[in-house]
C-alpha cells in the first residue's frame, strides 16, 4: 500500500496512529540503514508514553496491512499482468523493473482513486500530518528503532509541504513521480511513451479496487 490506504483505515479514529502509518516509508526515503521492525514496535504497545504506542501502532499496522495486502490473489495478479505489459512496452527490459514498476503503480493508483473520488480524504490527511508534532515522531521512531536520525522530522515536513499525492491524478504526474522513485531506487527513468498505458492502468486498478482492498479474512477496512 502507499500512504492514504495504510492511513485510511485509522485517520477518523487515530489521526497519529493514521499518519504514522508511513513511518517505515519515510525511513527508507531518509535513511535506509534504519528500519522500524514489528516486533521492535510490539514492545512498545504498552508504553506509559502514549504517543510512543501510537507511533509504534502505527507502524505495526503499515506492516500488517502490506503483508494481507501484497498477499491478496487480486495483487499478486494485477503485478503480474502489469509486468508483462510492461517487457512489451520496453523492449530489452526483462529484468526487476517491470515487477518493481506494476508493484509500485498499483498502489499509488490507489490512493489517486481515493482522493479522486473524495478529495477530502487527502486534504484531511495532510492535514493530520500538517498538525502532529513531526519531533515528538521522530523522538518516538529513535526510541523503537534504537538507530538515532534526526532526518526523520524535516522529511515530515516537506511531506506535508510537497503534498505529491495529488500528483497522482493525471499521468503526467503520475510518471514524475515514479520516475523520482526509479532515481531512489537506482532504476533507469521510465519514458513519456508508458503515459497512455499508465491512464489505461489506472481503469484497470480501480475495476479491481475493493477486491485490491479486502483482506482475505473478509474484513471491511475500507468503505468503497
Amino acid at each position: 500500500m502507499n500512504f492514504l490506504c495504510h492511513a485510511l483505515p485509522y485517520l477518523e479514529t487515530n489521526p497519529l496512529v493514521a499518519i504514522c502509518t508511513g513511518v517505515p516509508d519515510w525511513l527508507s526515503a531518509v535513511d535506509r540503514k534504519v528500519r522500524a521492525r514489528r516486533k521492535m514496535a510490539a514492545l512498545h504497545l504498552d508504553s506509559d508514553d502514549q504517543k510512543l504506542r501510537d507511533v509504534a501502532a502505527g507502524i505495526m499496522k503499515h506492516i500488517d496491512d502490506d503483508r494481507w495486502f501484497h498477499s491478496t490473489e487480486a495483487f499478486t495478479h494485477t503485478n503480474l499482468e502489469l509486468a508483462v505489459e510492461l517487457r512489451d512496452l520496453l523492449p530489452g527490459d526483462t529484468g526487476f523493473r517491470p515487477m518493481f514498476v506494476g508493484h509500485i503503480v498499483i498502489e499509488m493508483l490507489l490512493d489517486s482513486i481515493w482522493i479522486r473520488r473524495d478529495r477530502s480524504f487527502g486534504e484531511q490527511y495532510y492535514s493530520a500530518v500538517e498538525n502532529a508534532d513531526a519531533r515528538e515522531i521522530e523522538r518516538c521512531v529513535n526510541v523503537i528503532t534504537g538507530k538515532p536520525t534526526m532526518a526523520l522530522a524535516p522529511l515530515i515536513g516537506r511531506f506535508a509541504e510537497v503534498a505529491f499525492l495529488y500528483d497522482y491524478a493525471e499521468p503526467e504526474g503520475m510518471l514524475l513521480r515514479l520516475n523520482q522513485v526509479m532515481k531512489r531506487v537506482k532504476l533507469q527513468p521510465l519514458p513519456d511513451s508508458l503515459l497512455p498505458w499508465i491512464a489505461r492502468t489506472d481503469k484497470l486498478v480501480e475495476s479491481r479496487m475493493q477486491r485490491l482492498l479486502t483482506p482475505p479474512d473478509g474484513r471491511q477496512l475500507f468503505q468503497f
